[in-house]
């Protein structure tokens, strides 16, 4: 599982991916049309295709000369599962934090 989850946050780590997913979330793209907005050859583009697919973050289909890219989101929910594990830490935090504010503000005339 953690070796699942570094490869997906090491996917989701780069602001290119992170944009490519966007444009992905709307919808199956070729190739061709997730490059179009990107100032990177079509060669980057594909390498950053490839950690997305490793990461389990997107499927490849091959039609004719094609290749339409879909997002998979399901690798998305072991980051928000990770993630969760640290909530109750920062709501402890944040709840002292809010009390210090609310005694500071008591003090004052």
């Amino acid at each position: 599982m953690m070796s699942d989850l570094s490869a997906v946050l090491g996917a989701i780590s780069h602001p290119s991916r992170r944009a490519i997913i966007a444009r992905l979330a709307k919808g199956p793209a070729r190739v061709t049309e997730i490059a179009a907005p990107f100032d990177m050859s079509l060669n980057a583009v594909s390498k950053h295709l490839k950690v997305l697919e490793g990461a389990g973050l997107i499927r490849r289909e091959k039609r004719g000369r094609d290749h339409v890219i879909e997002f998979r989101g399901r690798p998305l929910h072991q980051v928000v599962r990770w993630a969760h594990e640290y909530e109750r830490f920062w709501n402890e935090r944040l709840d002292v934090l809010e009390a210090y504010f609310r005694e500071e503000r008591s003090r004052k005339p």
